[in-house]
């Protein structure tokens, strides 16, 4: 009996949290393979820093939260889900864009076109800890 009152209530939580967001599944499904491939990739270039690491995976919690406030705004402007469901798809658009970008500095075959776009995307040659320094350092105007 209290392990029906617990899944009610877990059921409840997640209904509010997340409403019927669409896709929700599918990114979850493309964040886990955009840690696996991301992994493949810092092994491969020899840096696999835990730091690095886990500030990616707080980013993906991060992404999370923000599709929680979205499923909350849609519930009390009441939109029937309409921002929950973009915010939904421009994640998956991200995390797909990112698996291909780690696919492709593996060395898996990506089309061309597509390999030049990120090229153009990831032109920036600071390194991590260089943009973390840079972030901390540089004062607004």
């Amino acid at each position: 009996m209290l392990g029906a009152v617990n899944l009610e209530y877990l059921e409840a939580a997640r209904m509010y949290l997340f409403g019927d967001v669409k896709f929700l599944h599918l990114l979850l499904l493309l964040m886990a393979l955009d840690i696996v491939t991301g992994i493949f990739k810092a092994i491969k270039n020899k840096n696999l820093w835990s730091r690095k690491s886990l500030f990616g995976y707080s980013r993906k919690v991060l992404v999370l939260i923000v599709i929680i406030l979205a499923n909350v705004v849609d519930q009390i402007l009441g939109l029937n889900g309409a921002v929950t469901y973009a915010t939904v798809l421009f994640y998956i658009a991200n995390e797909g864009l990112s698996i291909i970008e780690n696919l492709a500095d593996v060395g898996v075959l990506v089309p061309n076109s597509l390999a030049e776009k990120l090229k153009g995307i990831d032109s920036s040659s600071e390194t991590f800890p260089e943009e973390i320094k840079e972030e901390f350092t540089t004062k607004g105007d």
